[in-house]
């Protein structure tokens, strides 16, 4: 009884083993990455011989500068909606976070908020931009408000799209993606680690938008693909582990925010509740809130014209005097 016990036990080890080792894969080079989703406004900066950050840099030079930075897993891909218009009448600069996009990993032990504060700092101050709005999107968006307490003087507005950073009351429920729950668990981070993500990355991005029909093939294969850079994984599951730096968000520390604010945020947002943007623009003040019924975790791609018409509003009214409808100025 024992042996045939002990037979089925080996045997259903054997096609686990087998089916994980069949899904198992390598990272894939930069060099590869950077030919299908680097673009002609690529640029790099070099931190040393081998850690680069990848940004885009567009519109008139002498236009006022918006900085645009993305969330946990993503890329500067999710705001070409927005810089297709802004680029018009604005310096656009957009970036990889460290451990994502085309962004080498800077140091995966030490990822997270002040990490990503540093990298918007040194890469604006290379590129010579004293003063800008800076936007940011999730996790982003949690680096972007961290950037306003620790840079006061450097901005000209903020932008909060379903930002990161303010906890999670114990009365709310966790809708996020099931893949964002399975990666707090320590034997499952070490499981898939090496694996093709793409059957985990395809619904987590469908959570992310009302409508999932926005999902493409395209997006999920950019998505599973950088995230297999080198260092990337690391980096991520360190990000979802928790184990990254992170700094929560309080209305005492947001009431020290006085550069003018616009909060943006999905109704329908799965991952970070509609309820954090409220409190987001009610702490920070005189804050803006603009909240989008029967739409998720980015409106920046789910409704790009309705969500960069309202940023360009704000921007008129309360940071620059570009005109709301385009202008005139010379464009790269």
């Amino acid at each position: 009884m024992f042996s045939r016990l002990l037979a089925v036990i080996v045997t259903l080890g054997v096609i686990l083993f087998a089916g994980w080792w069949s899904l198992k894969r390598d990272d894939i080079p930069y060099e590869q990455l950077e030919m299908i989703y680097a673009s002609s406004d690529s640029r790099f900066l070099a931190l040393d011989e081998e850690k680069r950050i990848h940004f885009r840099d567009v519109g008139p030079r002498e236009a006022p500068t918006i900085v645009l930075v993305h969330g946990f897993s993503a890329s500067l891909h999710t705001w070409e909606p927005w810089v297709a218009d802004l680029k018009r009448d604005y310096r656009v600069i957009s970036l990889d976070l460290p451990g994502h996009g085309l962004s080498r990993c800077v140091d995966n032990d030490e990822i997270g908020m002040e990490q990503f504060t540093a990298i918007i700092d040194q890469v604006t101050r290379a590129l010579k931009v004293d003063r800008f709005t800076l936007a940011g999107n999730s996790m982003g968006g949690g680096a972007a408000w961290n950037f306003a307490l620790a840079h006061p003087g450097r901005l000209e507005g903020l932008v909060l799209v379903d930002a990161a950073g303010w906890p999670r009351a114990a009365e709310e429920s966790d809708d996020r993606p099931f893949i964002f729950r399975l990666l707090e668990i320590g034997i499952a981070r070490e499981l898939v680690k090496d694996l093709d993500m793409s059957s985990l990355i395809r619904p987590g991005l469908e959570d992310s938008f009302a409508d999932p029909a926005f999902v493409t093939d395209e997006m999920v294969d950019r998505y599973a693909s950088l995230s297999r850079a080198p260092c990337h994984r690391e980096a991520l599951l360190t990000l979802s582990a928790g184990r990254g730096t992170r700094i929560e968000a309080t209305p005492e520390k947001l009431s020290a925010i006085t550069v003018p604010t616009l909060v943006m945020h999905g109704e329908l947002d799965n991952i970070i509740p509609a309820s954090h943007g409220e409190q987001f623009a009610a702490a920070i003040p005189g804050a803006e809130l603009k909240l989008y019924p029967d739409v998720g975790h980015l409106p920046q791609e789910e409704i790009a014209a309705q969500s960069v018409a309202d940023l360009r509003d704000f921007l008129a009214r309360r940071v620059t005097t570009v005109p709301q409808d385009g202008g005139d100025l010379p464009t790269n």
